[in-house]
């Protein structure tokens, strides 16, 4: 299929009321489809998709617990609302979000990642707006839900779900790359937000957050983004990139296959996959909000016990394409296994943290954890139900990890609040990991409906 039926093909079961500011006049189409041809000339279209999905990602800084947390203090003195008090609308906030999030995937089934992904940064910069203007504390538990729900959860979504529709046998290293946004995002939006608070005050700081998002994501969207390789006439991996392709007339298209949610929902496989997901969202979380309490109350200082995040963000950051190639490479079930035991490793460890050579010790497995945890974000789903209805399973299963990820915290709170230490709270949840790394090496298998993903079996 040539490149000018790109929108033909799609464009007419596509139709929304936010065309015109989404790139579809002939214009802007024009220049899309011009930059793939000449860039598929040279290099897999596929990887420029990876560059802007990692943008993407690095884009949802505003609705990261990362962002977060600078601002917790100042909104608190401003309103007048303690700090227990905005953890809890941020807890809550966040779970009701979640349960938003397979309608989310079911509309970019429907009209596509691309335009999906244009609404939800224009909304998430007005989002951004909003929460600046808070004025009382239902106005602030409301910019937490929208901020939640379009950043840390429909932006992520929609790029997990773009970079799955172009790559499959080099997946999980696609993945890999589109996740250094988080990373990049850890680096950068707390310092950026900590000096705008100094500079402009935490309101203003929300404006300039909500036009910054603007300004990385839209001109990718606009201009460089395409739903799937098939309507382009080009194939997942560039598989089958021939001397006509690299001309611009590409290969025809294969047929894209995968189950429906409710078939996913009658598989043995979307629950081991959700019962490991949700163990590790939920103890990655655990240890990301407990983990300077935890150290200081073993007797590190606090400065100790922050330096070991950047520890973790470069192990993480540096691990990621290697998790990536033993996603391709490996059997999943096995690699997923690992990434499970990383976990139960990184509970039992930090217990174990007493100075200065096990704090590094841990934030070496922690990080390694990370590097896990998002390449998984978004291989999972498509590795074993296929890529057909792809945008309402991976929203499923992002509402599973979320509702983990909310409740994970629960568990250390009491243990502190009860025994004073978290100790052996965090070597009995360490159990959970295990337990499903077992039960994926002996039962995780693809469903026999779901055909491309032989080689990992």
């Amino acid at each position: 299929m040539p490149l000018s039926c790109y929108d033909r093909s799609l464009g007419k079961m596509r139709a929304a009321p936010t065309a015109a500011v989404l790139g579809d006049g002939s214009l802007v189409k024009g220049v899309r489809e011009t930059i793939v041809s000449g860039i598929n000339r040279r290099v897999f279209y596929g990887w420029v998709i990876v560059g802007a999905a990692s943008l993407g990602v690095l884009a949802s800084g505003p609705g990261q617990s990362h962002t977060f947390s600078v601002f917790v203090g100042p909104i608190g003195e401003d309103l007048g609302i303690s700090s227990t008090s905005i953890a809890g609308a941020y807890g809550l906030a966040t779970l009701a979000a979640a349960f938003l999030l397979p309608q989310m995937g079911r509309f970019i089934d429907r009209y596509g990642p691309r335009r999906m992904l244009g609404l939800i940064v224009i909304l998430l910069g007005l989002a951004c707006a909003f929460f600046g203007a808070a004025a009382n504390f239902l106005w602030l538990a409301v910019g937490f839900g929208l901020l939640r729900f379009l950043g840390q959860g429909s932006l992520m979504l929609g790029c997990a779900n773009l970079v799955s529709q172009w790559f499959s046998r080099s997946r999980g290293l696609a993945m890999s790359l589109m996740a250094l946004g988080f990373g990049i995002s850890m680096a950068v939006h707390p310092p950026l937000s900590e000096a705008m608070v100094e500079a402009i005050g935490w309101r203003q700081a929300w404006v300039v957050l909500g036009l910054l998002t603007w300004l990385l994501m839209l001109p990718p969207v606009l201009l460089l983004v395409h739903d799937k390789p098939e309507p382009l006439g080009l194939r997942p991996d560039g598989a089958g990139r021939n001397e006509a392709a690299a001309a611009g007339e590409p290969d025809p298209a294969e047929e894209i296959t995968g189950l429906t949610l409710r078939q996913a929902l009658r598989q043995p496989a979307f629950y081991i996959v959700s019962f490991g997901w949700f163990a590790i969202a939920m103890l990655v979380t655990t240890l990301h909000f407990y983990q300077v309490s935890i150290l200081t109350a073993q007797g590190l200082s606090s400065e100790l016990a922050a330096r070991v995040f950047p520890v973790s963000a470069v192990t993480m950051v540096a691990a990621m394409p290697l998790v990536g190639w033993l996603f391709d490479r490996l059997r999943t079930r096995v690699v997923f296994a690992l990434g499970l035991l990383i976990t139960a490793a990184g509970l039992a460890g930090i217990t174990f943290v007493t100075d200065g050579i096990t704090a590094v010790a841990y934030a070496v497995v922690f990080g390694l954890n990370n590097a896990f945890s998002m390449t998984m974000f978004g291989y999972l789903w498509p590795r074993y139900f296929g890529r057909l209805h792809l945008g309402a399973i991976q929203g499923t299963g992002q509402m599973i990890g979320v509702v983990g990820a909310s409740l994970g915290p629960l568990p250390v709170g009491l243990a502190f609040d009860l025994a004073g230490s978290a100790e052996l709270t965090l070597r009995l949840l360490a159990i959970y990991p295990v337990l499903a790394a077992v039960i994926a090496l002996l039962f995780l298998r693809t469903p026999e409906a779901v055909i491309g993903n032989e080689h990992l079996e």
